[in-house]
């Protein structure tokens, strides 16, 4: 069981809050750095699997067209038997006419049964053609798939080997990042996360440095920077959305900037010029 919050979002000051909000940024920050350790692996696992996926699919769609061409094939020839056997029957039925107006129609079935035959002939030989296709594609596809599969492996064994190595850790800052959530309040909470999933370095809370917003970079007024300092309430940078904190808030330590020594003046006039103005005046 978890351990008890000592103070309840609601019973924090604001600088509490942020202070809180600014260490889950931290955490929520490692935790993206593990993912980038894992770089574009599960992004090229999953691309993988989908390609994987529809290969499958495409073998077994062509085997059930193929399927569908061999019993044409198998009705074609049966419906070649049929029309054989009619010419057969109707070529004795010849022998036994009794007028020229049976006999004509009689060769005319014959011939009507024999181009019949003929383009059932044909269609055997286009669907012959068609199967041949659909099974050269099924090979193809299946060595593509053997391929795949081999790359899919290495990709996963690749990738399960650094999450391995980074989970623990993760678990780890995953837990902690829980526990903070439950000290900053819901509505800044859904806003720091809003922010962080707009911004490209997920940075949803940063601090001032050299008077600019440290995500954007955007010069801050000094009023603004007061406020920000002074932190009695929640600042956000007006260019970017992005909530300020004072860097001392952050435990961030900034350097003064240096101060520049005058230059001295350089003599206008050498000593010897000097002794002659001098002597002059004598």
């Amino acid at each position: 069981m978890a351990k008890r919050i000592e103070k309840t979002a609601g019973e924090m000051s604001v600088e509490e809050r942020l202070k809180n909000l600014y260490q889950l940024q931290t955490i929520l920050t490692e935790i993206d750095n593990i993912r980038t350790i894992r770089g574009e692996l599960p992004l090229e696992v999953q691309d993988l699997e989908d390609e994987v996926e529809g290969l499958r699919t495409r073998i077994d769609n062509t085997a059930n067209e193929t399927e569908e061409i061999r019993k044409t094939l198998v009705a074609l020839h049966g419906d070649i038997e049929v029309a054989k056997q009619k010419v057969e029957t109707y070529k004795q039925q010849l022998d036994n006419v009794r007028n020229n107006r049976e006999y004509d129609l009689i060769n005319k079935e014959i011939e009507y049964q024999n181009l019949e035959i003929t383009l059932a002939e044909k269609r055997i030989n286009e669907a012959k053609i068609a199967e041949a296709k659909k099974q050269e594609l099924i090979e193809k596809s299946k060595e593509e798939l053997d391929n795949r599969m081999q790359d899919l492996e290495m990709k996963k064994n690749e990738l399960d080997e650094i999450v391995i190595e980074t989970k623990a850790d993760e678990d780890k800052l995953r837990e902690k990042a829980k526990m903070l959530e439950l000290t900053i309040e819901p509505r800044i909470l859904h806003a720091f996360k809003r922010i962080r999933k707009n911004s490209r370095n997920g940075l949803g809370i940063v601090y001032v440095q050299r008077d600019a917003c440290g995500g954007c970079f955007a010069k801050i007024p000094p009023q603004r920077q007061l406020d920000v300092r002074m932190r009695k309430k929640v600042i956000v940078c007006e260019y970017c959305g992005r909530i300020l904190i004072d860097p001392e808030l952050a435990g961030v330590t900034i350097d003064a900037p240096k101060e520049e020594k005058p230059r001295r003046r350089r003599a206008s006039r050498t000593k010897k010029t000097e002794a002659a103005a001098e002597e002059g005046a004598k």
